[in-house]
C-alpha cells in the first residue's frame, strides 16, 4: 500500500527539482537582457567581457568534465544543468553568450541588436519555462515543442519588441519570426539562430 504514495512522492520531487533546474537556468538567461544596457554605453568593453566570460566558462566546464572541479563556475553549471547534459559538457551558456556576442557583432544599428537579444532573453527564456509548466499539448515534429511555450514565447517577444520599437506591426512580425525559429528542434543552438536572426531582420520594420 505504501508503494503508490512512494512513487508519487518520488515523482513530484523529481518534478519538483526539474522546475527548480529550469528556473534557475531561465533566471541566466533572462539576465542577458542586461547587455543591451552595458552595449550602449561601453560598447567594445561589453563585447571583450563577453569573449573572457565565454573563454572562462568553456574552460572550467573542459576541466569538470575531466573531474576538476572549479570553484562557482562548476557549482552553477551542476546547479542549472539538465538530465540530458549528464556527464557531458554542458553547451548551453556556450551557444547563450555566443548568440549574443555574434548579435552584437553583426546587427546594426544598436537598437536591432537589442531587440535580437531581447528576444533570446525573454521569448526563449520563457518559453522554456512555460513549456516545462503548462506544455501538456505538444506540437508535432518539433523534438517536444509545446503550444503553451510557443504562446509564451510570441508573447514575450511581442512585448520586449514592441517596448524597444513601439511599433504593434514590427513587433508583431519579430515576434512571429522568433516564435518559428523556437519551434524548430535546434537545441542549444537556437540560442544562436534567434538573436542573430531577429537582430538581421529588425532594420527593415523599423
Amino acid at each position: 500500500m505504501t508503494m503508490p504514495c512512494s512513487e508519487a512522492s518520488i515523482r513530484v520531487r523529481k518534478y519538483s527539482n526539474a522546475i527548480a533546474k529550469e528556473l534557475f537556468r531561465k533566471s541566466i538567461h533572462i539576465c542577458s537582457a542586461f547587455v543591451p544596457f552595458f552595449l550602449s554605453h561601453w560598447y567594445w568593453q561589453t563585447i571583450i567581457a563577453l569573449c573572457i566570460l565565454l573563454a572562462l566558462y568553456s574552460g572550467a566546464e573542459a576541466l569538470r568534465i575531466h573531474g576538476k572541479i572549479v570553484p562557482v563556475i562548476s557549482a552553477v553549471t551542476a546547479a542549472a544543468a539538465r538530465k540530458r547534459d549528464e556527464n557531458r559538457f554542458v553547451l548551453g551558456p556556450v551557444t547563450l553568450c555566443t548568440g549574443i556576442i555574434l548579435c552584437a557583432l553583426l546587427c546594426r544599428p544598436i537598437q536591432a541588436a537589442t531587440v535580437g537579444i531581447f528576444a533570446l532573453a525573454f521569448g526563449d527564456g520563457i518559453a522554456s519555462l512555460m513549456g516545462r509548466l503548462f506544455g501538456n499539448i505538444h506540437i508535432p515534429f518539433t523534438g517536444g515543442k509545446s503550444v503553451a511555450g510557443s504562446i509564451s514565447c510570441f508573447t514575450a517577444i511581442f512585448c520586449a519588441s514592441y517596448l524597444a520599437l513601439h511599433s504593434t506591426l514590427s513587433a508583431l512580425i519579430i515576434a512571429f519570426c522568433g516564435m518559428i525559429i523556437e519551434v524548430i528542434p535546434l537545441k542549444d543552438m537556437d540560442n544562436i539562430a534567434i538573436p542573430v536572426i531577429i537582430g538581421f531582420i529588425t532594420p527593415f520594420l523599423m
